[in-house]
């Protein structure tokens, strides 16, 4: 919980926000010692309000904060990091998306400074023009470690014996692998390639330098995505709206949508897409 001073300083990380009033707006942030805060930044709509903008989406910020009756008030706002590379890629800036909706879905009101050090770090990341398949990939395995549901893939969740060199099974619902022979016929199971069990092992123990060294095969990659993208799901309970927007995202940049129309938005997406723009083509995480 915050300081019970009545004023307080914190680093935080902008993850949403949403109008409210006349010319107020509700921010979602996440902070190295407060974890998970929502705001009130008063007047910031206002043509003259020299907080509008520090306080962009994805924006890494120092905020002073005064304590509220029901949420505390921005009262000074300071980007420290609004992270450029991001703003002018539609590509990058959706990866910065699915970050920060996972986060912000796993995320509790109570201080994380490894979870928060590892969001900066892949806001960082993408920002820098790191190819954000793999940024994305590590920063996944990271956040399962940080909140608990590190998946099991050295031995099998089934009958606890070694994993093989093979193709193998993962399981969502056990959270981790399964060998042949306890995978086999199991409900929810999905098969595993070798070199997609490799893969997710290397991210899972190496330092990101180490495990985004290596080039991945495009079909192994969409393997692991696929395998990710349904844990994530089952732990959630439900689907994220940003995977869903990026796979349109790619079509569109291979050409594959008509007109450069995304399905569901009312108006062609451009190459380059500003965070105000993103904002109101992603729908928010459900609470």
């Amino acid at each position: 919980m915050p300081s019970r001073e009545r004023v307080y300083r914190t680093e935080a990380v902008v993850l949403r926000r949403q109008e409210f009033g006349e010319a107020d707006r509700l921010l979602t942030v996440y902070t190295p010692a407060h974890g998970k805060l929502r705001l009130v930044a008063k007047g910031i709509r206002r043509a003259n309000s020299r907080k509008a903008g520090h306080l962009e989406l994805f924006t890494r910020v120092d905020l002073l904060l005064a304590r509220g009756r029901e949420l505390d008030v921005v009262t000074q706002a300071e980007a420290t990091d609004p992270y450029p590379g991001l703003r002018d890629d539609l590509l990058r800036l959706g990866h910065a998306a699915y970050v920060v909706e996972l986060l912000d879905c796993f995320a509790i009101p109570e201080g994380n400074r490894p979870l928060y050090r590892l969001l900066v770090e892949t806001m960082d990341r993408l920002s820098q023009g790191l190819e954000p398949a793999p940024v994305v990939r590590f920063f996944e395995l990271r956040l399962l470690d940080l909140v608990g549901y590190r998946p099991q893939l050295f031995s099998c969740m089934g009958c606890e014996g070694e994993i093989r060199p093979q193709a193998q099974y993962f399981s969502s619902r056990e959270g981790g692998v399964l060998c042949p022979e306890c995978g086999r016929g199991r409900r929810g199971a999905q098969p595993i390639s070798l070199s997609g069990l490799k893969v997710l092992r290397h991210y899972q123990r190496s330092p990101f330098s180490t495990a985004v060294a290596a080039r991945l095969d495009p079909e192994v990659h969409a393997e692991i995505e696929s395998l990710m993208e349904a844990y994530l799901t089952y732990l959630l309970e439900r689907r994220l709206n940003t995977p869903g927007f990026l796979q349109r995202v790619r079509r569109l940049m291979r050409g594959e949508l008509s007109a450069g129309l995304l399905p569901g938005m009312k108006d062609p997406a451009p190459a380059s897409m500003s965070a105000e723009s993103l904002e109101e083509r992603v729908p928010d995480p459900a609470p």
